[in-house]
């Protein structure tokens, strides 16, 4: 960590988790709603504010800012797992052949 301080580079590193955890949660929105469906969104609510609660225990303020990050990023996959159900609607991604649709 002192590394990162010593030289300039906290922001970059910040940027690139970001990027890597909100890349990351691509994948994992199509999964959730091909296994599960919406019914799944209340994890990433629960995930979301723990990452919250973490975020403002800890001092490190790289873990914090990660966690921050990993936070939001879980409450922005609620609104996509509705949205991925709308993108299978349309037929842009395939249904899990072993569930009940509502449509």
């Amino acid at each position: 960590m002192e590394f990162l301080n010593e030289y300039h580079l906290s922001g970059l590193f910040i940027g690139i988790c970001t990027f890597l955890i909100i890349g990351l949660f691509h994948p994992v929105v199509v999964k959730a709603e091909y296994y599960w469906g919406i019914r799944c969104w209340w994890i990433f609510l629960v995930l979301g504010v723990i990452g919250v609660g973490v975020s403002l225990y800890v001092e490190n303020i790289l873990i914090s800012s990660l966690c921050g990050v990993f936070a939001f990023s879980s409450f922005w996959t609620i609104k996509e797992v509705f949205e991925q159900e709308e993108r299978v609607k349309k037929g842009w991604f395939p249904k899990n052949p072993k569930r009940r649709y509502k449509f």
